[in-house]
């Protein structure tokens, strides 16, 4: 089977159509508890979908949780195993075959939406990678982990989305990866405590900061400038893809816009904790992420703000 097949059989596509409405609505519904659970940023960036986008938006989130929590639930005897389990699913998926509720939204969505299938493949590889690897020695090294968990699964939501411009598609790969960068300051310490380093090391060394210094939680006045480098990268690769946004795609891409304000905002928040993210988490209100959803709106409706 073709790893890069992006379409749906004809077959399978009878089979998918030919659901019972209730059922499939059902399915859908199970992918919107499992988004409504986690309280994602995702989940109040959705509000801005209309109803049959934000429940495709739901299946492929439901999908990426399910394949991230297997690199992060330490009980899992075999990820690897399970891993492959799944891409044995997604092939059903885009055969119109596919078992579970999750996939049979997802196959659902995938056909509605022209989805290509490599962009989930490109998801559950950058979660095998968190298998095997838990150090980048530069920047360029981490840059495709960020680009299959991240860039990936926003290309995934253009299509769902709509976008005219071709310029969408740097502007989503952008996005993912000041997104993922910023993941990654939020989460250093929690990280650590799993073994991993997604710092690249030859930042830490630029900065006089050892991994014996990360992984045992060390504040100190060169993690601060550590970390002062990397959110200043974060916030180019904002800028990068704001200005990837064509102002025709501006009405269709709110619910993207919605998630770059949000993160900038969590970001922006922890350079003002000066970077307190090794003992505790930093993260925003359901308010303040609603304010920044209603900004989005806004900025969509009556033109642009900045920041």
């Amino acid at each position: 089977m073709d790893g890069l097949k992006c379409d749906i059989s004809a077959a399978g596509l009878e089979e998918v159509a030919g659901r019972d409405h209730a059922s499939l609505d059902a399915d859908y519904e199970r992918c919107a508890q499992i988004t409504r659970r986690s309280r994602s940023s995702f989940y109040y960036a959705f509000i801005l979908l209309p109803p049959q986008r934000r429940r495709a938006l739901h299946a492929v989130y439901a999908f990426c949780r399910f394949i991230d929590d297997i690199a992060d639930d330490e009980s899992i005897r075999e990820p690897a195993l399970l891993l492959r389990r799944w891409r044995e699913e997604l092939e059903r998926v885009y055969e119109g075959v596919p078992t579970r509720a999750l996939s049979r939204a997802l196959a659902d969505s995938a056909r509605r939406f022209t989805i290509p299938r490599d962009l989930f493949e490109e998801i559950i590889a950058g979660v095998e990678m968190d298998l095997s690897r838990k150090r980048y020695q530069t920047f360029e090294a981490l840059r495709p982990y960020c680009y299959r968990v991240a860039s990936a699964l926003g290309l995934i939501c253009i299509e769902i989305f709509g976008y005219r411009n071709p310029s969408a598609k740097l502007y989503a790969e952008n996005l993912g990866l000041a997104l993922q960068l910023t993941n990654i300051i939020r989460d250093v310490g929690e990280d650590a405590a799993r073994g991993r380093i997604y710092l690249p090391l030859e930042d830490l060394a630029r900065f006089d900061v050892s991994e014996d210094e990360i992984l045992g939680g060390v504040y100190s006045p060169n993690f601060v400038s550590l970390m002062g480098f990397e959110a200043k990268r974060a916030q180019e690769l904002y800028a990068k893809a704001q200005s990837a946004l064509a102002p025709e795609d501006r009405a269709t891409l709110l619910a993207a816009e919605a998630m770059r304000l949000i993160y900038a905002a969590l970001l922006e928040r922890i350079i003002k904790s000066n970077y307190r993210v090794l003992d505790r988490r930093q993260s925003l209100s359901a308010p303040h992420k609603l304010y920044q959803v209603g900004r989005a709106w806004a900025v969509g409706r009556f033109g642009a703000l900045h920041g």
